[in-house]
């Protein structure tokens, strides 16, 4: 199943014949999993060429089919609509602020407990090297 993952979130034109034409088979045998990745194609489509003014028409259309997981994740876009328009339209990146925030994140989770005592008493130590 991850394969068939793989190849519905994958652009068509960088799957092999042979991928190419297993997916043609699978698809027809569920009508699902094939309106699915017909959205799936598409909202990556969105977000590839920075389509956020057509979010709305993506939406209404993913809402139209009977399709419970996609109207959750339809929902949840919905929850910050300009945000998530203004990320699909944008040419701003919020990379190095969401790298910043992993390692805070990372010293935290070994500053409670989750790391040894030898490499916290490291870090302290190297710390107050540093303030010297």
């Amino acid at each position: 199943m991850r394969e068939v993952t793989g190849w519905l979130t994958r652009h068509p034109d960088r799957l092999t014949d042979d991928q190419a034409q297993r997916l043609r088979e699978i698809l027809p045998r569920c009508p699902a999993l094939d309106r699915t990745a017909h959205h799936v194609r598409a909202f990556a489509e969105l977000m590839n060429n920075r389509q956020g003014h057509d979010l709305d028409q993506w939406m209404t259309s993913a809402k139209a089919d009977n399709l419970p997981a996609l109207h959750t994740f339809v929902t949840g876009l919905g929850q910050d609509l300009d945000a998530v328009v203004a990320g699909l339209s944008l040419r701003y990146s919020s990379d190095a602020v969401e790298g910043h925030n992993n390692k805070i994140k990372m010293l935290k989770r070994q500053m409670l407990g989750r790391a040894n005592f030898d490499l916290l008493r490291k870090r302290v130590l190297l710390s107050a090297r540093g303030r010297s």
